[in-house]
């Protein structure tokens, strides 16, 4: 009886050796919105509310993972730098912040649109969200400005791409994709505020 107990201990401590040394490595979660203490405000009060619409992701890009570039045509989808949501969420609330506070107004998606206040639409596709880990990072991405209930249904078509420096590890470089979203709520706000004046903007 005791030597079949030891034999039972002893299988016990290999099982529990076994299970510590199969621990999975951790996994780090990112989110694309910047610190609200980061996001510069503009001295110009926009006098309408925005309502910034879902933004497009290609396919290849829309994974709960980061994906990376590694040389030429190669991607690597990392499984341990995960997003905290969906991409398109993240991007989505991300221009949302930025804008919001550049703009000095609302965004009202998802709630009714007032009666007595102009509300201009920005709709986001992003075509690529390209990063090269401890190099940079490239966002290219077309968008659309138009006043909600607006006669003609005049639209505004513009697009971009934004080049960031991203030295360091996976921190430094979704801090650097954040650094892209906020160029282009740059962007977007000085042509947000054109259009509105005077229904008519550069697409520079």
């Amino acid at each position: 009886m005791i030597r079949i107990n030891r034999i039972y201990l002893g299988g016990l401590l290999m099982l529990a050796m076994s299970g510590c040394s199969s621990v999975s490595a951790p996994v780090h979660y990112h989110t694309l919105l910047a610190p609200a203490a980061s996001i510069a405000e503009s001295q110009q009060k926009a006098a309408f509310l925005i309502e910034v619409l879902p933004v497009g992701i290609p396919p290849q890009l829309d994974q709960s993972q980061l994906v990376v570039r590694q040389g030429g045509s190669n991607v690597a989808i990392v499984d341990g730098e995960r997003w905290a949501g969906p991409l398109a969420d993240e991007f989505r609330n991300a221009l949302s912040a930025q804008l919001t506070q550049r703009l000095h107004t609302q965004d009202i998606a998802g709630l009714p649109a007032p009666r007595d206040q102009p509300v201009l639409r920005i709709k986001v596709q992003v075509r690529r969200l390209d990063a090269w880990l401890g190099q940079n990072v490239q966002l290219d991405a077309d968008w659309s400005l138009g006043f909600v209930k607006q006669t003609g249904n005049a639209r505004f078509i513009c697009r971009g791409q934004f080049q960031e420096q991203a030295p360091g590890g996976y921190a430094e470089l979704v801090q650097a994709q954040q650094r892209s979203i906020a160029a282009l709520a740059v962007r977007v706000a000085e042509q947000a505020h054109a259009w509105a004046n005077t229904q008519s903007a550069t697409c520079s």
